[in-house]
């Protein structure tokens, strides 16, 4: 047993340092699982509508700052926010599933806490 837990405490202390932990947003969304793919980018894939998910984004961007190009074609959104560079690609999986990516870096450094509350302002804004 106690092998077992030193075993896991290890993994997490490995996975801490390497930055990449997983992240787990608890959204009102059905079927949607986040987690962090680098120190700068929150993901998830839904099953909601495309076409509001893209409104939603630009929505959110336009509300935390300039939004400095978009393309709904693409599904791409750079922004600048509060000192930050701000990445939103929306990439459509299927016709059911959407993936929603959030990229945020602050004077070239990882702001994770951007990311993850644009992330989740754009999921939860969707109706």
């Amino acid at each position: 047993m106690k092998k077992c837990f030193a075993f896991t405490l290890c993994l997490c202390f490995l996975s801490l340092i390497c930055g990449c932990a997983p992240l787990i947003i608890g959204a009102a969304a059905g079927g949607l699982g986040a987690y962090g793919v680098s120190k700068d980018t929150v993901q998830g894939d839904t099953d909601k509508n495309y076409e509001a998910l893209w409104g939603s984004a630009l929505s959110v961007a336009s509300a935390y700052g300039t939004i400095l190009q978009e393309n709904a074609n693409t599904g791409y959104i750079e922004l600048e926010a509060q000192s930050s560079k701000v990445w939103i690609k929306l990439v459509r999986l299927t016709q059911a599933t959407t993936r929603v990516r959030v990229s945020a870096r602050k004077y070239h450094f990882p702001n994770i806490e951007m990311a993850q509350d644009i992330f989740v302002k754009i999921i939860t804004g969707v109706r």
